[in-house]
């Protein structure tokens, strides 16, 4: 397990064994699990967010937006 990202809008943590990411989307409390060519995806266009993003972090915050349909898990802490 290896925390790939962290701010107030979005927590995404890797899964290198399972070829997988999870994805947590702080402000609705809900996440999804994507391995394979999903979290692939998902990666490389975190990190074009990323490149993108500006100090109050909206770039990051509008990425999350387009995988809210994805996201149907709530997130509890364990």
């Amino acid at each position: 397990m290896h925390v790939m990202f962290n701010n107030p809008y979005l927590y995404v943590v890797a899964y290198p064994a399972l070829n997988g990411i999870e994805v947590i989307n702080k402000r609705k409390g809900r996440g999804v699990f994507m391995t394979d060519a999903a979290a692939e995806r998902f990666k490389r266009e975190l990190a074009e967010a990323l490149e993108d993003d500006d100090e109050e972090g909206e770039s990051i915050a509008d990425f999350i937006e387009h995988f809210d349909a994805l996201m149907m898990h709530p997130a509890i802490r364990h």
